[in-house]
Order: structure tokens, then C-alpha cells, then sequence
């Protein structure tokens, strides 16, 4: 209906009235039937009763040039975090420090930065923006969740738990990768998106002075693991003291870049080609040169014992000559081929 209007003023609206959560009836309130209630009107409470209070957001995005491996890798974690968001493929040509402007702009404090060079090297950067640290790592042996086709399985949104091998405590640059990857890997608490779930399990594992990325199911019937995907190693390169530069923390010592092994690879098989070469040239050699007779040893003729002569026999006769046999059965069987013509002839 509509308000009535005012001889002095503007209409009147009415006034909204507040949404109230389900409670205890009161022991005065009258029941009222059903429907007869026309403009009240109740929301369930949500499932968690706690409040979001970690905003933390992490970008997910990579620069031009990456494969289609990456590109499902890359896809697979940000359907793994709920709290991730999703960015253009950013310029070559661009400066790594214009991502802690994306990040600001798209209101988040944690980045995965995929960079590829050459178009077979991958590199990934973690960042805390926009004050830091940032570690680059190299990126090995990737297998995304479609590919792996594994039996497990997990909710979509559901908070994963964070397993952390024992060397992550055991040194310093480890232990800050700890921290980077606890706050960009778990999933806040009440976040809108998540699922008030733990059903899967991420580990970083230490070996090879390298960092092997798993992601698990935990069955319920027996607590037991079962793998979902994807799977990389990553190999620790630099940590920066700023996000994406700025002073260096750490540089591995172990660490080898692609080009240089690449090099290797190339040099040994060279240095392959190059013996056999001089495996055949000496050969020739060998052939050309003139051969040194040796003396003969006359104690070679001491062990000989000569074979018994045997007396030469001539035979002055002529050996007789072997009787012909002329096959007996070679007859009979003339005799039945003529019998056989004269029987179809007279047929």
C-alpha cells in the first residue's frame, strides 16, 4: 500500500524491520499459526558461529611463455586454496617489483608468481608483499592432479592440514620457508569460501637438499594417506630480504641452474665422440706401422713331440667296380601304369 502522504512534507517510508536469528520462544509470546506472520521472516545461522578474522589472500598468476603443465599445475592450486585469487599472464618485458602493485590492487598479501624462461624452464617466486621475504625457487618434475589420476580424493574448499619434515626446524633459512609456506598454503579459519573441513593433508618434505611437495587424502576409517595430486620438487635458489629484491638472505650453495647442466650434458657426450675418435686413430696407427719381426725362441720346439710316420702304400691294381642291383619293384610298376591306360581307354 502506499504511504500516506503528508500535507507538509515528503512521504513517510516505513521503516525496515531487522532480521533476527531463530531463539527460545518466549514464555509470554502468544503462538501465532502459520502464515499469519506477513512481513517477518527468518535466516538460519551459518554453519561456523566463529569470525574471519585472517584476510590473508594470495595471488595466483604467471608471466607468457608457460606450458600447459603449468598451466594445470597452476590451476590445481588455486582450486586447492579457496583463499587464492586469479590474475592476466603478466609482460616479459615487465619489472618483477609491478606485481606488489597487482597485489594491491587486487587487495592481496601473499603472491605465486610462475616464471618461465626459454619455454622448458619454470620458476616459481613466494612472496609475502608488499614488505617481504621472497624465495625463488626452481621448479622440477611436475605432475598435475589429472595427470597423476590418483585414487584420492577431497572436499572442494575444505582446510588442508600443513606436514612440515623435521629439518624445516633444524635451520634458519628453512625455518623461515616454514613460516612463508604456512601462511600462503593454509587456508584461514571461517573464510566465506572454505569448507569447516580437514580432509586432505599437504607435506614439504626435505631430501636432496631439495623441497618435495605432496598433497594427501586422510581416509576416515583408518586414518590412512592416500595421494590426491599434483606433485612438484622445488629447488630452493635465493631468499631476498624484500619482496621480489632487495638484499640477499641466502643463496644455495647446491644449487645448479638449467643452462649449466644442460652445458654438462652436452660436454660429456662430446667428451663420448671425442675418445672414440682417438680410439680409431690409434688403431690406424697400429695398422700403418711396420711390423717388428721376433726372434724365434728355440725353447718353443722343446715340448713338440713329432707325430709316427706312417709308410705311403701304392696301389698298382685297379679296385673292382661295385655290382649294379637294378630295383626289382621298378617293373611291377611300369606294368600297373600301362594296366591303368588300357582300363580308360576302354572306359
Amino acid at each position: 500500500a502506499a504511504a500516506k502522504r503528508k500535507r507538509d512534507g515528503p512521504a513517510a517510508r516505513p521503516k525496515k524491520r531487522a532480521k533476527r536469528a531463530p531463539s527460545a520462544p518466549e514464555p509470554d509470546a502468544k503462538a501465532v499459526p502459520d502464515g499469519a506472520g506477513t512481513g517477518e521472516y527468518s535466516i538460519p545461522p551459518p554453519v561456523s558461529q566463529g569470525k574471519w578474522k585472517n584476510k590473508e589472500r594470495v595471488l595466483i598468476f604467471s608471466s607468457r611463455g608457460i606450458n600447459f603443465r603449468t598451466r594445470h599445475l597452476m590451476q590445481d592450486l588455486r582450486t586447492l586454496m579457496p583463499h587464492s585469487k586469479a590474475d592476466t599472464k603478466m609482460d616479459r618485458k615487465d619489472q618483477l617489483f609491478v606485481i606488489n602493485e597487482v597485489c594491491e590492487m587486487k587487495n592481496c598479501n601473499k603472491c605465486i608468481f610462475f616464471e618461465a624462461k626459454k619455454k622448458q624452464d619454470l620458476y616459481m617466486w613466494l612472496s609475502n608483499t608488499p614488505q617481504g621475504p621472497s624465495a625463488k625457487f626452481l621448479v622440477q618434475n611436475v605432475h598435475t592432479a589429472a595427470e597423476l589420476k590418483m585414487t584420492g580424493n577431497c572436499l572442494r574448499g575444505s582446510r588442508p592440514l600443513l606436514s612440515f619434515d623435521p629439518t624445516f626446524d633444524k635451520e634458519p633459512h628453512y625455518a623461515l620457508l616454514k613460516e612463508l609456506f604456512i601462511q600462503i598454503f593454509s587456508t584461514p579459519q571461517y573464510h566465506p569460501k572454505s569448507q569447516p573441513f580437514v580432509d586432505h593433508v599437504f607435506t614439504f618434505t626435505v631430501t636432496d637438499e631439495r623441497i618435495w611437495f605432496r598433497n594427501y587424502q586422510i581416509i576416515e576409517e583408518d586414518a590412512s594417506l592416500v595421494e590426491i595430486g599434483p606433485r612438484f620438487v622445488l629447488n630452493l635458489i635465493k631468499i631476498f630480504q624484500g619482496s621480489f629484491g632487495g638484499p640477499t638472505l641466502y643463496e644455495n650453495p647446491h644449487y645448479q641452474s638449467p643452462n649449466m647442466h644442460r652445458r654438462l650434458i652436452r660436454l660429456s657426450v662430446a667428451a663420448k665422440f671425442r675418445e672414440k675418435q682417438q680410439v680409431k686413430e690409434v688403431q690406424k696407427i697400429k695398422k700403418k706401422g711396420s711390423k717388428v719381426l721376433i726372434e724365434e725362441d728355440p725353447t718353443e720346439v722343446v715340448f713338440e713331440t713329432p707325430a709316427e710316420e706312417k709308410p705311403v702304400e701304392i696301389q698298382l691294381v685297379k679296385p673292382e667296380s661295385k655290382p649294379i642291383v637294378k630295383d626289382k619293384k621298378k617293373p611291377r610298376k611300369i606294368q600297373r601304369k600301362k594296366q591303368k591306360k588300357l582300363f580308360r581307354t576302354e572306359a
